[in-house]
């Protein structure tokens, strides 16, 4: 049996319909865990249980500082190895990105996945378009970014589920491989002019400003990494094409620009919807600071 990991997430959920459309037996892991799914907690002491599984595709818990997703994924390792699964299929992160804000949690699970004595593949996942879409702020009837005239070789995620999905089920044919899953670069400028907007180039500094100081609910490490992208992307450190995708998939890899485009189309409507809850919020103060002057006058 296969089982992936992750499962409720965005690459997890997809791997496992890929899988299921391919009339692969599969099934899903979870921390919590939907029907016909298995609770799989990294974080429990006990460590997960992966009785019956034959192939484990880890997708990769990187929702943490480095040590807990290192010592996360070590924990799954350790029961694969406990339990009898026979190889591992662990998503990693593209060679380009080894300068990025979270890119040595990957290249250390990588380390563990060799030393396990598992059968294994990695896959080194190139950077979503729809991360690269979702990125760009709008601002007015434009977006903004920090990305300069840079590019990202950028992959839809669907692909990267598809090529999960046919490794995991003829695991041994891709034993002991590491793929490269890139995809065709695309720009800032571009996305903005297949939305028919115009596009405006931020500074590192000001990105990092903002991430810092106007952007609710970012945990500690992720300003660092998100600025990381941004500056990877913004150099010519991301761009770079590759093959592995194309031949895993055997067929032309989705159109990433589009992908991009519709994620940035995504966060259009959320941005209105802040950007009129704020004026609304403005048109109050006014009329709460003359009630309190009212009061104050009455008092």
């Amino acid at each position: 049996m296969i089982l992936v990991t992750g499962a409720n997430g965005n690459l997890g959920s997809a791997t496992l319909a890929a899988l299921r459309g391919r009339g692969v037996v599969a099934t899903g892991g979870s921390r919590t865990p939907g029907e016909g799914m298995r609770r799989v907690d990294f974080d429990d002491p006990a460590g997960p249980d992966l009785a019956g599984v034959s192939t484990l595709v880890l997708v990769s818990a990187g929702y943490a500082e480095d040590d807990q997703v290192v010592g996360r994924h070590a924990a799954v390792l350790d029961a694969a190895v406990r339990d009898g699964v026979h190889h591992v299929v662990y998503t990693s992160l593209t060679g380009a990105g080894d300068h990025l804000g979270f890119a040595l949690a990957h290249r250390a699970t990588e380390r563990l996945v060799r030393a396990s004595g598992l059968g294994w593949t990695i896959l080194r996942n190139g950077l979503y378009a729809e991360l690269f879409g979702g990125l760009l702020m709008w601002a007015g009837n434009g977006v903004e970014s920090a990305f300069g005239d840079g590019a990202l070789a950028a992959v839809a995620r669907e692909d990267l589920a598809d090529a999960a999905a046919i490794v995991a089920a003829d695991p041994a044919q891709h034993s002991g491989r590491v793929y490269d899953l890139v995809g065709t670069p695309v720009t800032a400028g571009q996305v903005a002019d297949r939305l028919g907007v115009p596009h405006q180039a931020i500074s590192l500094g000001e990105y990092r400003r903002r991430l810092l100081e106007e952007t609710p609910g970012l945990l500690p490490f992720q300003p660092p990494m998100l600025a990381s992208i941004a500056t990877g992307i913004r150099h010519g450190f991301l761009d770079g094409t590759a093959c592995d995708l194309t031949d895993l998939l055997g067929r032309p890899a989705r159109d990433p620009l589009a992908t991009a485009v519709a994620a940035a189309s995504a966060t259009r409507a959320q941005a209105g919807v802040q950007q009129r809850a704020a004026r609304a919020q403005q048109r109050k103060e006014p009329s709460r600071r003359s009630s309190r002057k009212d009061s104050a006058a009455r008092g």
